[in-house]
């Protein structure tokens, strides 16, 4: 199992209601709908609350807005999602609502465990 983990900022003068919303209903779509999108298992979007923003202050400019994890079976399966022909229409939409020039990614194998559950 591999992990594509990737710590997201939205584009500079977009509103966090505005990017979530764009993250949720045009860009996870859009990945779900590719042939790229077929080579990934599992697809998250974890949204940063929006009743969250305004407590670092100035406005939480520079902060995160978000993660999002992909899952594929294999580093193959990795390779085969972006080297896929309509890939190109995925990483093409990301300027539409990123910060690309501080986007953040990591692959990670199969984690492992520290914790699992409450520890009486």
């Amino acid at each position: 199992m591999v992990k594509l983990t990737c710590i997201l900022r939205r584009k500079p003068g977009m509103s966090p209601e505005e990017f979530h919303a764009y993250w949720r209903d045009v860009h996870g779509p859009l990945v779900a709908g590719t042939r790229s999108g077929s080579h990934v298992l599992r697809y998250e979007q974890h949204h940063r609350p929006l009743d969250d923003y305004g407590l670092g202050g100035s406005g939480d400019e520079g902060t995160y807005d978000g993660v999002t994890e992909q899952w594929f079976a294999s580093m193959d399966e990795y390779r085969a999602h972006i080297t896929e022909p309509d890939f190109a229409t995925v990483w093409t939409d990301l300027p539409n609502f990123l910060d690309v020039e501080r986007l953040a990614f990591v692959l990670t194998e199969a984690p492992v465990v520290v914790m699992d559950g409450p520890r009486h």
